[in-house]
């Protein structure tokens, strides 16, 4: 119970780093965008706000679920992910680590998705904060697909839960889009410097995440694959 509990932390964690990393905090900062657009209306706001929070969060509870059942349900796959995961979580973390810490930088383009995006979704009303929510966590860059392919799955695999550690992890990649919405609710009109802060603050969360990634990876190769007790 309390490995499960950790593991749902470390997801909800990785949704939050996810949201803050320069790449999907531009779509959440569209987000932001396009929900501020009514501040007149706090309701809009609000349920934009949660709208958004659904689709981000269904979409990744969807995805983690198709692949984990999908891995899980070939029997040979399954039976080598259950008795090697904690081998295989070693080189994995610490991939994911040199991607956090941007030692690899990849480049996948799209710059100036999150405004095109929200533009096309200005007459949907509440419905296009769900739409955007949805579209925005389909739009992997290197930092969010490292953290959710290379960190996420492989948890939920460990754990056999591909439907409330990614729904964690969801929720966790839209929780400062809620926290602006609901400081927009309450009047609070200058969130550029709250953006701000948030920006300086994923730097070094990014960075020490990271480190520590690569530190539990090398633990993992050592312990679980040369056998090294500690």
């Amino acid at each position: 119970m309390t490995e499960m509990i950790f593991a749902l932390g470390t997801a909800l964690w990785l949704g939050i780093l996810t949201s803050i990393s320069p790449c999907p905090l531009a779509t959440n900062i569209a987000a932001i965008s396009y929900i501020s657009k009514k501040i007149d209306k706090p309701s809009f706001v609000f349920w934009a706000g949660l709208f958004y929070t659904f689709g981000r969060t269904l979409t990744y509870t969807a995805i983690g679920m198709l692949l984990v059942a999908s891995l899980l349900s070939i029997p040979e796959l399954s039976f080598f992910l259950q008795t090697n995961m904690n081998k295989i979580l070693g080189p994995v973390l610490i991939v994911a680590g040199v991607f956090l810490l941007d030692l690899i930088h990849i480049s996948f383009g799209g710059k100036g998705f999150g405004d095109s995006m929200k533009e096309k979704a200005q007459n949907w009303g509440i419905w296009g904060a769900g739409v955007l929510g949805i579209l925005f966590a389909l739009s992997f860059c290197p930092v969010s697909a490292a953290l959710f392919f290379g960190s996420l799955i492989p948890l939920a695999i460990k754990f056999e839960s591909g439907l409330v550690i990614p729904a964690f992890y969801g929720i966790g990649t839209a929780i400062p889009v809620v926290i602006f919405a609901l400081l927009l609710c309450v009047g609070i009109h200058s969130v550029s410097k709250w953006f701000q802060k948030v920006t300086k603050l994923e730097v070094w969360a990014r960075k020490i995440t990271g480190a520590i990634f690569i530190l539990v990876g090398f633990y993992y190769i050592l312990t679980h694959i040369f056998g090294v007790s500690f």
